[in-house]
């Protein structure tokens, strides 16, 4: 395949799907005869309002109104936009209402607190205003009884009255009116789980949406590393302990175990799809035509290389510079690579997982890309596995 044998609808953009008129996106969309679009009821009106049947954009005049039909592809295509948009604004809707449910739950937890809260501070109330009140009784009494005469009666009543009423000890009682952190746990974990669905369900919209950019990736065996070792079919490779005697052609790479795919990308998207399977150190990417192949290379973007890889279990990079260390719930064992080429974009998927693993964005490309391919060595008989190049499964329906 050429380096444009991509999807063709790659090279239009949200603009180009926009009607000069109303600045929004095509409804029922007709050309000109001079080849420009606009919606229907924009052109309509415009051509109503007018003496003049002219084109909005070029100003080309026609001799009669033409006869104008719906333009089928630029309609359709307005419509993978439309989708997306409506896709993504139901995403941020939908955690819009999880926030504000979870916001009306603690709310809820909150004024229960705080009512309970009130119900034990009148219960305390109540309590000490009914000791007060024994408090002043007895207060009276004694007060009546200094003043007595009756001495026989005031023996009679002092020992009752010297005795301490029963009080609370109100030095240690507490009202509670604090948030408890378990209750603002509990909402937040909850938020977290909703993000966690929310963001599975656009990695699996997502991956649905860049497969169809799918392209047929062969290895491209004058750039092979002479220690690696390519199928016949050109889609696996494999680290071998035996040196191929092998030319040294400037695009081969001498030290870095690494070999390129045959086709380069200069515009446009592309995806492709390789499996890990059973290996315990890999680096997957893309490679800039003039980035450094011979001796010892660093790898980054800064250098022209784009890649994500696998350090030994459980760790993973991405090769930024400074390296990204990533966070994967599983080891993946097929990943997705996808470039935009004008965006500057180059994103990792877990295809198994459908979940993104890590993107470069704001990328400035100037030359071709090539896929790469790095398997690494065999460390003790541990990462003998190949990297294989596997076809890239239909999902858009």
């Amino acid at each position: 395949i050429t380096e444009y044998s991509v999807n063709p609808l790659h090279v239009l953009s949200e603009e180009d799907l926009q009607c000069s008129i109303c600045l929004d996106v095509f409804t029922d969309p007709v050309t000109t005869p001079c080849g420009h679009n606009f919606c229907m009821v924009c052109l309509k009106e415009c051509w109503d309002s007018s003496s003049l049947c002219q084109c909005p954009d070029c100003k080309e005049e026609f001799s009669k109104r033409p006869e104008m039909h719906v333009n089928a592809f630029i309609s359709a295509m307005a419509k993978t936009t439309e989708k997306e948009k409506a896709d993504s604004m139901e995403v941020f809707s939908s955690l819009v209402r999880c926030i504000e449910r979870s916001q009306a739950e603690l709310l809820q937890v909150l004024e229960e607190k705080q009512e309970a809260a009130e119900r034990q501070a009148e219960e305390f109330i109540k309590e000490l205003q009914q000791e007060i009140t024994e408090l002043k009784r007895r207060d009276t009494e004694l007060e009546q009884l200094s003043h007595t005469e009756d001495h026989i009666h005031l023996l009679q009543m002092y020992p009752s009255l010297c005795s301490p009423p029963h009080t609370k000890d109100w030095t240690d009682i507490t009202i509670n009116t604090h948030l408890s952190v378990e209750t603002l746990r509990r909402a937040l974990s909850q938020l977290q789980e909703t993000l966690r669905e929310e963001m599975e369900e656009l990695g699996e919209t997502e991956l649905k949406r860049i497969q169809q950019f799918a392209v047929d990736v062969t290895l491209d065996p004058d750039t092979a590393h002479p220690d690696l070792f390519l199928s016949d079919n050109g889609k696996q490779v494999t680290y071998g302990d035996i040196r191929q005697n092998l030319p040294d052609n400037p695009e081969r790479f001498d030290h870095s175990l690494s070999v390129l795919g045959k086709e380069g990308f200069s515009s446009g998207r592309f995806y492709y799809e390789v499996q890990v399977r059973r290996k315990t150190k890999w680096v997957l990417g893309v490679a800039g035509n003039t980035s450094k192949r011979k001796g010892d290379i660093i790898i980054s973007p800064e250098d022209g290389y784009w890649t994500v890889c696998q350090r030994k279990k459980n760790e993973y990079e991405a090769l930024e510079s400074p390296c990204v260390s990533l966070s994967l719930k599983q080891a993946p064992q097929k990943v997705g690579v996808f470039v935009d080429y004008e965006e500057g974009l180059v994103s990792f998927y877990d295809i198994e997982a459908r979940s993104h693993i890590y993107s470069f964005t704001g990328q400035s490309f100037t030359e071709k890309l090539y896929p790469l391919f790095t398997p690494c060595l065999s460390t003790g008989g541990k990462n003998t596995a190949p990297l294989i190049i596997c076809p890239v499964n239909d999902v858009r329906s």
